[in-house]
């Protein structure tokens, strides 16, 4: 999944110019938490709530409250913002975004071309929405967890059975992490199998790999297979 189909755009900005008191506003007014500071297009800094709150803070001192509206009325963007900023390109993938964001410990970047324009903004709700929609969890079917042989076809056998039992795919994921040697974690989830059809499913696929649980979206059913 790349960036450009997910990214929030067009991006909410704030020229460098503009005055701290319009920053907040526009903050307030879009529900927002950081802003990308741009001139004539292009990126040059970002600007958080945390900035905001700090140059408040920083330039209170002794001053009355009349003295302190004027003052931050005349700070401009350009002098608290962040001119290091964290970004991405629109060709990447969202696991490359996460990736960096996690590593940064950001909870989103703006996302710029190779001209340095701003294209948009990437922000963790974008992923939220992104992972709801590849892994399908919307249709409110189900899905199940196994762990499973390593072995060449050994998924579509797991998926052979799911479509015998009238089930259709919605995504299939698969990892190695917390798995053994020579296994891997396997991750269905599936949709239209009868609800008295599971249990029978479930029978069948135990014969081919080793089930950690299943769930049931629709019906909230859980079943954690303890014992394996």
């Amino acid at each position: 999944m790349l960036i450009r189909y997910w990214m929030s755009k067009p991006a909410i900005e704030i020229d460098k110019s503009e005055s701290m008191n319009n920053a907040v506003a526009l903050m307030k007014e879009k529900g927002i938490r950081r802003l990308p500071v741009t001139h004539k297009g292009t990126l040059c800094g970002i600007v958080t709530d945390r900035d905001l709150k700090r140059a408040s803070a920083s330039d209170a001192t002794s001053l009355d409250i009349h003295e302190l509206l004027y003052l931050i009325s005349k700070i401009k963007v350009d002098h608290i913002m962040t001119r290091d900023v964290v970004t991405v390109k629109p060709d990447w993938t969202m696991e490359e975004a996460a990736d960096l964001m996690l590593e940064r410990k950001i909870s989103g970047a703006p996302v710029v071309d190779d001209d340095g324009q701003l294209c948009g903004v990437i922000t963790q709700t974008d992923m939220f929405k992104a992972t709801l929609y590849i892994t399908g969890l919307k249709k409110r079917g189900f899905q199940m967890a196994f762990l499973l042989e390593d072995s060449p076809g050994s998924i579509m056998e797991i998926v052979t059975v799911v479509r015998e039992h009238g089930g259709r795919m919605a995504s299939i994921l698969s990892t190695y992490e917390r798995a053994p040697s020579g296994y891997r974690n396997v991750y269905l989830r599936f949709y239209d199998v009868s609800r008295d059809r599971i249990d029978d499913l479930l029978a069948a696929v135990k014969f081919k790999a080793k089930l950690r649980y299943m769930v049931d979206h629709r019906e909230n059913r859980r079943i954690i297979f303890e014992n394996n």
